[in-house]
């Protein structure tokens, strides 16, 4: 595990209206406050993925960072959401072969923006909530 990086951090695309939603979800859900959140537009995002080999543009992905690995895409985001009270159950679906899971999640990113919008700038967390988010 990177000693400088806090565990369990979502990372996400900032402007997506879907990947907001689907931060603010978990927000409410993570009664045991586990996660932090940082969008891969910002500064803390764009220092992440360069320095663990992922592309500056890599704005597709919903990543998780936890036990000193990254996990990408249908994978992280079922990691994430096993992990909140009531949702365990979505850890079945890492038994789906990933290049399935994956194939439905990339269908999903690729038309995000047209199916769920996209906002101008990226979403900017409560005061209440910025202590959850890096950078």
């Amino acid at each position: 595990m990177d000693p400088v990086l806090p565990d369990n951090i979502i990372l996400f695309d900032g402007v997506c209206n879907l990947c907001s939603g689907s931060v603010q979800f978990v927000i409410k859900r993570d009664r045991d406050h586990i996660f932090r959140f940082a969008s891969l537009q910002s500064g803390f995002g764009q220092h992440f993925l360069s320095t663990h080999g992922l592309s500056a543009d890599t704005f597709n992905s919903f990543i998780l960072y936890q036990d000193g690995k990254t996990y990408l895409r249908s994978t992280a985001a079922i990691k994430v959401f096993s992990k909140l009270k009531g949702w365990k159950w979505t850890a079945v679906f890492l038994y789906v072969p990933s290049f399935i899971r994956n194939g439905i999640y990339n269908l999903i990113a690729r038309n995000r923006y047209h199916w769920f919008g996209k906002k101008e700038s990226c979403w900017l967390p409560t005061p209440a909530l910025q202590e959850k988010f890096l950078d």
